[in-house]
């Protein structure tokens, strides 16, 4: 029958699904967690308080995504840029040539946008997620190797390692229509039945609803298998839906999906949780906080609404008719006593009140190191650069722990991806790289990546990678611009070597009149002599 799968394809499937269902099971609480992290980062989490009056003032003050956004804002001046050094110093003109590949790579697929992403989830959610892979699309047909952020909320590791790379298995989710469906699967199309794992596995949008009835849940199941033979292990990739294996990558790469033998996922904790290979984010930490300063805040605007409306209190003995004294027009009143008329007025709430809720939103500021020095808000008499930024640098020290944590993740990720390129890279590709201040076209193909040994065997060339950040703050600039003049003042530097370490618009072509002055005074001289 053409729609029945093969023996071994159906095991295949079973065990993917059995897997699944374990890891589903353990996720729901995670899910639950990440749903309302996503809430308190949007300022909306009165909605699982029961509401007893329709116009009870909910107030959010959103100091948890104003914490936030600000230390993303510090992590995204320091966006990961990798550097590429050989081990031997034969490998030096290769290294530079990889080094632009990488670069080119990211600047092609955006991973600056990329990079934006995972900073969010590694804030909100408590870790950040990266694949890396290769997409022979890119680059004009060429291909290249990427780095993408994973949705946190579309992914799933084993429940039971602390180590991603120790787990059974990573679960990739995603749900997609029909057409699609057809339109990539066009073989497995006509037999994807209802999907009984349809609602509920893959992220929803809350705001943003859409009908959802008519859509699949394609999984990309990741599995290792060691190799007891040489000691490693074997990477391989099945895409299934409905109960059906789409794809298996055992049937074109049986000895892999990837050389290197780990799964394609860079897992970045914010804080790590005891057990687990994920971790917990600043709204985990300060949502309490949160809440007791929005429900504060509710108390004290309920009684400013109290107070702002005065009850009078009227007794039948006064004399005195009660829509005849609720019209503030008229000027004159008729009854018979005074004493049976009453002002019923709110009490005003003690004044540590208001300080207690300032306290506690101030808390949350300092004890996440978004207070003012890291916002850029100083002393009225600091006015230099390099005084401000020295005073950003100290107060910022949470923001340069997490930004140690993605760069790290972000030099792991680009080993991989070296690897991508040496598995997968089929054509040359020309990229421009600078050398002796010049840059000069160069061309690259993966057989670079690769040395043949003694016995005509083929060893793969080993890189060393660093990683430099991209500061592209104003006062950092302004800082580094005002050392680089001092030096220049000094004599330590040449025009031209003060100019290469300044950050300004019109940077390259300063430098390269610069360059052309020296080489004529060089020329001139030479011809003189």
């Amino acid at each position: 029958m053409r729609g029945k799968q093969t023996e071994q394809k159906q095991r295949l499937s079973d065990e993917a699904y059995r897997l699944f269902r374990e890891f589903r099971s353990a996720y729901t609480g995670e899910w639950r967690r990440l749903e309302n992290c996503e809430r308190m980062y949007r300022g909306d989490h009165w909605h699982d308080v029961p509401q007893r009056d329709p116009n009870e003032p909910r107030p959010v003050t959103p100091v948890i995504q104003s914490t936030v956004e600000n230390i993303s804002a510090e992590l995204m001046d320091r966006i990961p840029e990798a550097v590429i050094a050989p081990e031997t110093p034969e490998d030096a003109q290769i290294a530079r040539v990889l080094e632009a590949v990488i670069r080119q790579n990211h600047d092609l697929l955006g991973y600056a946008r990329e990079y934006r992403r995972i900073v969010h989830d590694l804030l909100v959610s408590g870790y950040a997620v990266q694949e890396v892979g290769f997409d022979p699309s890119a680059c004009g047909g060429l291909g290249c190797a990427y780095i993408r952020h994973v949705d946190a909320r579309s992914i799933l590791f084993d429940p039971a390692v602390t180590d991603l790379q120790d787990g059974r298995a990573v679960f990739k989710i995603g749900l997609r229509t029909r057409a699609f469906m057809e339109q990539h699967f066009p073989e497995h199309a006509p037999f994807l039945t209802d999907d009984a794992f349809r609602a509920g596995d893959a992220a929803e949008d809350e705001v943003l609803l859409a009908d959802r009835r008519d859509m699949l849940l394609l999984i990309e199941y990741w599995w290792r298998e060691y190799d007891a033979a040489t000691g490693g292990s074997r990477v391989h990739m099945a895409q299934l839906c409905a109960g059906r294996v789409l794809r298996d990558s055992r049937d074109t790469r049986p000895e892999g999906y990837f050389s290197h033998g780990q799964y394609p996922f860079v897992l970045t904790p914010l804080f790590p949780r005891r057990g687990s290979c994920l971790g917990f984010g600043y709204v985990d930490l300060f949502e309490t906080q949160q809440r007791y300063a929005d429900k504060l805040d509710q108390i004290v605007l309920k009684n400013a609404l109290m107070a702002s409306h005065n009850k009078l209190l009227v007794t039948e003995a006064s004399g005195f008719d009660v829509e005849d004294l609720r019209d503030w027009s008229r000027d004159v009143h008729r009854g018979e006593s005074l004493s049976g008329v009453t002002w019923f007025t709110t009490p005003a709430l003690p004044a540590y009140l208001v300080e207690y809720i300032h306290d506690i939103r101030e808390s949350i500021k300092q004890e996440s190191g978004a207070n003012d020095f890291s916002r850029g808000q100083t002393a009225a008499g600091v006015t230099a650069a390099s005084a401000i930024a020295a005073l950003q640098e100290m107060s910022n020290k949470r923001a340069r722990t997490a930004s140690r944590l993605l760069h790290e993740a972000f030099r792991d990720a680009v080993r991989l991806e070296i690897e991508a390129e040496r598995d997968f890279s089929l054509f040359t590709r020309r990229v421009t790289v600078e050398i002796d201040g010049r840059r000069t076209p160069c061309t690259f193909e993966s057989a670079m990546l690769l040395r043949e040994a003694p016995g005509r065997v083929l060893l793969p060339v080993e890189f060393y990678v660093s990683v430099k950040a991209q500061q592209e703050t104003r006062t950092t600039a302004l800082s580094q611009n005002e050392l680089a003049l001092q030096m220049l003042g000094a004599g330590i530097l040449t025009p031209e070597q003060a100019a290469a370490l300044m950050v300004f618009d019109g940077k390259e072509q300063v430098l390269k009149e610069l360059r052309e002055r020296r080489e004529t005074q060089a020329t001139t001289e030479g011809a003189g002599v």
